[in-house]
């Protein structure tokens, strides 16, 4: 077992697709097969994995999540990093914070249109660390 620690490039709020990104960071090939599990450090943004080519469907998950947990909601009592603090913290445990994937032969076990979405949640939430701790290889 190995584990070590990715930075993210910061991004503008919205769902990213991280995938390449990720692969760049990671010794895949050291792994060979074996599990990845992803643990984003932060509590206002999220991971998920969904649709890796059509970037509307990026789109849409902003549109959908902004909808559901509106920034400013006058019931929220948490803001003390601004209106965008409190619902960033619903959507991230919504979505959740971390995934579990297989590696195959040092390459992502990931199907053909899947992609490692970050969900950016703040309007400013700057660069984000993801521990990865890898099981076999």
């Amino acid at each position: 077992m190995k584990q070590f620690m990715i930075t993210l490039a910061e991004r503008p709020r919205g769902f990213h697709l991280i995938s390449d990104e990720l692969e760049r960071q990671l010794p895949l090939s050291e792994i060979g097969s074996g599990l990845l599990h992803l643990q984003l450090q932060h509590t206002s943004a999220s991971l998920t994995l969904n649709e890796n080519c059509d970037p509307t469907v990026r789109g849409d998950f902003s549109r959908f999540f902004d909808r559901l947990v509106a920034d400013g909601t006058p019931y929220f009592q948490h803001d003390y990093e601004g209106d965008d603090d409190m619902p960033a913290h619903i959507k991230s445990s919504i979505l959740g914070t971390s995934l579990m994937l297989p590696v195959r032969q040092g390459r992502l076990g990931l199907g053909t249109w899947q992609g490692i979405y970050l969900g950016e949640h703040r309007d400013h939430g700057g660069k984000r660390k993801v521990l990865v701790t890898s099981i076999g290889g």
